[in-house]
């Protein structure tokens, strides 16, 4: 077996690795059929906004940018000579005025965002009122109908949501489902590649393990104790891949999902310590409950950052960034993803 410290995978390597585990996936498959015809001649070339200059939203431009005739804006707060020294269009928009935005987004067809909060329902408004074909909201997780009431995580996703579904008679939309994104065990993790940086835990080590220290805390256990809570994951550069491809769809179901690999979580912890050639320690093993625990020591300790961290592994726990069915694998087979161990060697050789 290849380890970190051993040669390193090449990152183009692809190999399709959608796991046999059973999943908990509350889907009974339906508006999940991805429509297979070629795009219509009318689909060459498109005006595409992303919303948002993260790191996500640039491996999905530069996807869009490599592999397709659109072109791509940038909506951005603020000027990014960056982007613009690489040849992109940066929009500067102000996100509470209203007619910044429906300015920006004359003449788009479709918006791909990753803002979240009040930002993105009025990107929404806006993209109604001048008459954007469609709309893909700031989702990139697991489910969003597992999202419960008052989630914590949610940060006004479900809001978006909703006006989305208001509007469903004048935008076409989807949720981009693609799990857990590998980048959350990469050295710096999520942070290093400017993802997820208001959401409380981009940082290394933030979810389930620390690859670096070699601590963890594992929801590895359901609520009847049996460890098969399973996650699906998906590198960032596979995200942009299957994204671009789902630009030329027809037709967008109500969700599009896309998975580098699904893994049981005790089988993820028993992988990196394989890569490493160390052994976790500590480690401690959850259930809900236990985290429930977990979680009512943080409130009691006033540490929110804990607190945050802690909801994201009951989330896990409780199933939500497992799932079946990604219609996007079926429908592009040609984009292989990369497997989870190839991509945790290149990034993690050389390390500490």
């Amino acid at each position: 077996m290849r380890t970190v410290a051993g040669t390193a995978a090449l990152y183009t390597r692809h190999a399709t690795s959608y796991m046999a585990v059973r999943p908990k996936d509350v889907s009974d498959g339906k508006d999940l059929q991805v429509p297979y015809d070629a795009p219509s001649s009318d689909m060459s070339m498109m005006r595409i906004a992303i919303a948002g200059t993260g790191g996500l939203a640039r491996i999905i431009a530069h996807y869009i940018d490599q592999d397709t005739s659109h072109h791509v804006i940038f909506l951005s707060r603020s000027a990014k000579q960056q982007l613009t020294t690489k040849g992109y269009q940066v929009t500067v928009v102000d996100y509470d005025d209203a007619d910044s935005l429906k300015y920006a987004l004359r003449g788009i067809d479709t918006v791909i965002s990753t803002v979240t909060g009040a930002p993105q329902v009025e990107l929404i408004k806006a993209a109604v009122s001048v008459r954007v074909r469609r709309f893909a909201p700031a989702e990139f997780e697991g489910l969003p109908q597992l999202r419960p009431a008052n989630d914590p995580l949610d940060r006004h996703r479900s809001l978006a949501l909703h006006w989305l579904n208001h509007y469903s008679q004048f935008v076409q939309s989807t949720r981009f489902v693609c799990g857990i994104l590998y980048e959350r065990f990469q050295p710096g993790g999520l942070a290093q590649s400017i993802m997820g940086l208001s959401s409380g835990f981009s940082g290394e080590g933030d979810y389930i393990m620390n690859c670096r220290t070699m601590e963890a805390q594992v929801p590895a256990y359901d609520a009847e104790n049996n460890s098969d809570v399973a996650i699906c994951m998906t590198a960032a550069q596979d995200v942009g891949r299957f994204v671009t491809k789902a630009i030329d769809l027809k037709q967008w179901p109500a969700e599009l999902r896309m998975c580098g690999q699904r893994i049981l979580v005790k089988d993820l912890v028993a992988t990196v310590s394989r890569l490493k050639g160390q052994v976790f320690d500590p480690i401690v093993w959850h259930n809900p409950a236990s985290l429930r625990s977990e979680l009512q020591l943080a409130a009691a300790q006033q540490d929110t950052a804990r607190g945050t961290r802690v909801q994201v592994l009951i989330a896990t726990a409780n199933g939500r960034y497992d799932f079946s069915q990604p219609n996007l694998n079926r429908a592009f087979p040609d984009t292989k993803p990369i497997t989870f161990q190839d991509w945790f060697v290149a990034k993690w050789s050389g390390q500490q």
